[in-house]
């Protein structure tokens, strides 16, 4: 396994290279080392947008070893929630950075001036990009910089648009065009840092300690990954699959979660995108299943008659809810002109769409005027949203300065809290299915629908009991934690079973039994939580929205006091795995 640390100083523009044996023989990798490195190097009170912020990258010893193990792992202190920041990307990311010998990465500082850094094994140069500052379009920065840099086909470029520079405080980092550290603001800490590229170049590979035996091992995981069921539904139509079940069962969350069943649902569903808009799919490296989804959309040039342009852009489900359904937007076409434009921008996709969907209805009510929002804001009318987002990275009024920061934050100074759709300050994914779905958000370590799966629980159980949910949810989570410092995608989490994994260790040389996963597992869950509590965590100030109640789910309106004996259950959990 590698447990060379890279170390890099952007006040200094220095770097240094130090063998971390130590942790990497305890933690692993991944999440396990990663949280063990943002202890050392983050001071938990540090302003997320200030010099002190750090980030750090980590990858597993799965990677490049095994299928599927393609995750990036990045952490950081939130500019969103002012809390623990954890985001995952695929791409080509994890196995340039381990390839290039490293087990993680740190970063630390502000440069004076505008750079990018370029990673090639033991080198590392801090190129000047003064002349890229200002870009505000990712593709083109990407571009621009794999025209210039080597390593084509072994390289990574993570990299920022108008959304970082501009310190819009959801917004995120590109990798390899169609995969991104989505959530949390990582965008924003690198534009805080006058960071606006990373380059990794990983020209080395991985030898297994038992070849035959790895050989044996790769070829399982191989067979069954495209032998399962679950891995073909990514494939075959990706994560969009979700739109029509989930409306359905009245669980797609719409126009602000005024609704959860949309009247557009078929014409913005993953059979009709399949159908209309598929061009192609693509995989993360070393990934057999290729479940991204990339639509053609055909656009004409301006007084060019028979003269087209064709855009590729990337859709799945949470983009299809938050800039379709959440929206009220029905045409494909809009929905992925909104989706082109949040890209380029690189801003998260979640937060942006819910934070468009409460200026909606916040202008709707009067708290807001058309001064605020200079385009009339309307649900279905994606041109208006189009405007709306440019704004957010113009910022030509107070209130889009306000709205850039969250809609926690917005709702704070212009009010409509009750319909400010965010959990633990982090805007909701589309998942309104029940209890599952809102407490897992709300006690998940990154307040997110992907730290624990609620909604799955939600349409498996009918009758709810609080303290078994809980603690589902949380049993749930620390497994993730497992995979998570492996790094394996989650799309996965039915191929590495505990027994897959123990049997994948050895011929890396590895012995692991199964107790000693679920323990660490265990292990690392505290370690985030007592770490989120020195950043400022506490239960008891955790806000849900009125609107949650209001709106019908799989389970009937849901009950307030059901939520609220979950969340008090929870605070004696912390309280004990903190002491």
């Amino acid at each position: 396994m590698r447990s060379n640390v890279l170390y890099i100083d952007l006040s200094k523009y220095k770097y240094e290279i130090i063998n971390r044996k130590d942790l990497f023989d305890e933690w692993i990798g991944g999440i396990g080392v990663g949280i063990q490195l943002l202890k050392e190097e983050l001071n938990p009170k540090a302003d997320p947008l200030g010099d002190e912020n750090v980030i750090v990258f980590a990858v597993g010893p799965f990677t490049p070893a095994y299928p599927l193990a393609s995750k990036t792992v990045a952490l950081f202190k939130s500019p969103l929630t002012g809390n623990l920041g954890e985001s995952h990307a695929g791409g080509r990311t994890a196995t340039s950075i381990a390839n290039a010998g490293y087990g993680a990465m740190v970063i630390k500082g502000k440069s004076k001036k505008p750079v990018y850094i370029v990673i090639e094994n033991d080198k590392v140069h801090f190129r000047d990009a003064r002349v890229l500052w200002g870009i505000e379009d990712s593709l083109i920065v990407g571009r621009i910089i794999a025209e210039k840099e080597g390593g084509r086909g072994i390289r990574t470029v993570m990299r920022i648009g108008g959304g970082g520079e501009k310190l819009v405080r959801y917004a995120c980092v590109t990798t390899e065009t169609y995969r991104h550290f989505g959530r949390l603001g990582l965008g924003a800490v690198f534009g805080s840092k006058n960071l606006k590229a990373l380059v990794v170049i990983g020209r080395g590979g991985m030898q297994p300690k038992d070849k035959k035996g790895y050989r044996e091992v790769y070829d399982k995981i191989y067979k069954i990954t495209l032998e399962s069921d679950a891995m073909q539904k990514y494939h075959l139509i990706g994560t969009a699959v979700n739109i029509l079940p989930l409306n359905e069962l009245r669980s797609l969350p719409t126009k602000n979660l005024k609704s959860t069943r949309f009247e557009g649902a078929e014409e913005i569903s993953g059979e009709s995108f399949a159908i209309y808009n598929l061009g192609r799919r693509i995989a993360c490296n070393h990934c057999p299943i290729a479940c991204i989804h990339i639509a053609a959309l055909r656009e004409p040039y301006e007084q060019e008659k028979y003269f087209y342009k064709t855009i590729m852009i990337s859709y799945d489900y949470e983009l299809i809810y938050s800039l379709g359904s959440m929206l009220g937007i029905h045409s494909r076409e809009g929905l992925l002109k909104l989706i082109q434009k949040v890209e380029t921008y690189t801003l998260d996709a979640i937060s942006t769409g819910v934070c468009l969907a409460w200026a909606t209805e916040a202008l709707e009510k009067g708290l807001i005027s058309e001064d605020d929002t200079v385009v009339r804001l309307l649900f279905g009318d994606y041109d208006a949203y189009l405007k709306a987002i440019d704004y957010l990275i113009k910022q030509p009024t107070e209130f889009y300065k306000i709205l850039a920061q969250g809609v926690e934050k917005a709702s704070q100074v212009y009010g409509g809290a009750d319909f400010a759709l965010a959990l633990g300050s982090n805007e909701m994914a589309g998942y309104h299915t029940g209890y599952g779905a809102h407490i897992g958000n709300l006690i998940g370590l990154r307040h997110s629908h992907l730290d624990a799966a609620g909604y799955s629980i939600d349409q498996k159980v009918r009758e709810i009991k609080p303290k078994e949910l809980v603690d589902e949810l949380i049993k749930e989570e620390k497994w993730r934690q497992v995979l998570s410092t492996l790094v394996v995608c989650f799309f996965a989490r039915k191929v590495y079973t505990s027994e897959i994994i123990v049997e994948a260790f050895k011929p890396l040389g590895v012995e692991i039994d199964e107790d000693k996963l679920l323990k660490l597992g265990e292990r690392i869950y505290v370690e985030k939580l007592r770490l989120k509590r020195k950043m400022g965590f506490d239960v008891k100030s955790l806000r849900i929205p009125k609107r949650i109640f209001e709106t019908e789910t799989l389970h009937g309106k849901l009950n307030k006091e059901l939520m609220d004996e979950a969340l008090n259950y929870y605070a004696k959990i912390v309280d004990d795995m903190s002491s």
